[in-house]
Order: structure tokens, then C-alpha cells, then sequence
């Protein structure tokens, strides 16, 4: 009952912070826009509460809305099931299929990750000592490039998996027009990773946007021996981000 609870909690906070701030969809839109046209398909992969849902739907495209944690997808389930512009996954999204375990942060649900590096490194990093991770929970996985030949290829993959997100991009072997994954400064070493599947994989313009801000770093996109150079010095007071690839 006290977990059943603390998750509420979680989602209403999750909500007030992502649907309560008025700026944070124009700015969402704003961004994306560099990315999505009326009727591209999108993937969500991490979707959460579905903020950026609401953003790509706004923007006038079909989204795949991908996320392991049941009481997440019951949200997403309430918000955008009854359209069919969204498409709704159960499951995580990694290097290959099958399962696996997730640690469920059930006071701060945004955090809960598939990565015990993750976890391992959070514990021990400043400004995260709040941060818990109380139960487990065995979920699916998928790999996008099974998800591109389910529902086709988007134009979009944006990746939000809490240090998981090399693991993601591991399962996609084929480039899509961009995406964009999370980083945090207390793994520096995945975002390097991501940037390296990335670069492998064609990608030649990269940029990047700090905390929830939706506004690019650089005013010019750059090469990716800059943008490792830029991940590598950041301070670790900036916590967090997101990197956007782009093919030429």
C-alpha cells in the first residue's frame, strides 16, 4: 500500500512539472520543429507522462509511445489512448529482445532506470542523495529496429532511458533523419558511447540542450569530434541534457 502510494505521488509530481509550466509545450514545439512535419512518425522511447507526446501530437504527427513502467503506460493509456495517432508500447527498449530488470525509484518514478550503472553511479555522485531505488520489476524489451519494422521508420527517435540509453541505440542499425538522446554528467562515458554508435551510424551534425530548457547549446550544428570534446568538459553542476543527431 505505502509503494501504491509513493507512486501516485510520483505521477502527480511528474504531471505538475511536465503539464504545469505553461512555456515548457511552445518551447517543446519550437525545438521539435527543427525535426517533425505534419504527419512524420515519431518514436517516444522512455515516454513517461508523455509531455513530449503532447508536443510531436501538437506538431501534427504519429507517435509510437514506448514505456516499461505499468503505472506510466495506464497514464499514457488515459491521455492519448483513445487516439489512433498514438501508439502505445509496453515495454523497454534495448540491444536485443527479451527481458529484463528494472530498479523502480517508486518517489521519484522519472529516475527508475534499467541500467544498475545507472544506479551505482547516482548513489555515489553530489546532488543525488536523495534519490532511491526500493523495488524491482521485470519488464520486456524490444530493440528499434524491431520497432521500425513493426510500425515503420520514423523521422524522430527521441531516447530518455535513465543511463540506458547506449543500450537503446545498440538495437538500431539503420539511421533515421535524427533523435536525440539524454545525457547526465555522472555518466559521461554513455553519452560518449551514444555518440560514437551515432557517428558510426552516419550521423555528422550533432547540437545539445540543457536540463528541460528546449534550446539549443550551439547556434551551429557541429561534427562529432566537437561534440565529445563539449560532453567531456561540461561541469558536472549541469547535471543533465539531451544530444541531437542529425544526418548531413
Amino acid at each position: 500500500m505505502l509503494d501504491a502510494l509513493r507512486t501516485v505521488r510520483g505521477i502527480v509530481r511528474s504531471l505538475r512539472i511536465y503539464y504545469g509550466d505553461w512555456r515548457h509545450g511552445p518551447a517543446m514545439e519550437r525545438l521539435y520543429r527543427h525535426f517533425v512535419r505534419p504527419g512524420d512518425l515519431v518514436f517516444d522511447i522512455g515516454a513517461h507522462v508523455g509531455d513530449r507526446v503532447a508536443a510531436f501530437r501538437r506538431l501534427d504527427a504519429r507517435v509510437v509511445a514506448i514505456e516499461p513502467q505499468p503505472a506510466f503506460v495506464k497514464v499514457l493509456k488515459l491521455l492519448y489512448g483513445r487516439t489512433s495517432e498514438v501508439m502505445i508500447e509496453a515495454t523497454a527498449v534495448g540491444r536485443d529482445s527479451g527481458t529484463i530488470e528494472m530498479m523502480i525509484n517508486t518517489n521519484n518514478p522519472t529516475v527508475s532506470t534499467a541500467s544498475r550503472h545507472f544506479v551505482n553511479a547516482a548513489r555515489a555522485a553530489p546532488g543525488w542523495e536523495s534519490q532511491s531505488w526500493t523495488k524491482t520489476l521485470r519488464v520486456s524489451v524490444t530493440t528499434l529496429d524491431t520497432l521500425i519494422a513493426r510500425h515503420g521508420t520514423p523521422a524522430f527517435i527521441k531516447i530518455d532511458v535513465e543511463g540506458f540509453e547506449a543500450e537503446a541505440l545498440a538495437g538500431l542499425t539503420q539511421p533515421v533523419k535524427a533523435l536525440s538522446f539524454e545525457f547526465t554528467t555522472i555518466q559521461r562515458d554513455v553519452a560518449l558511447a551514444c555518440v560514437e554508435h551515432c557517428i558510426a551510424l552516419g550521423y555528422a551534425r550533432f547540437n545539445a540542450a540543457l536540463g528541460e530548457s528546449q534550446m539549443f547549446v550551439h547556434a551551429d550544428w557541429i561534427g562529432g569530434a566537437a561534440i565529445t570534446r563539449w560532453l567531456a568538459e561540461l561541469p558536472h553542476e549541469a547535471n543533465s541534457g539531451d544530444i541531437y543527431a542529425a544526418l548531413a
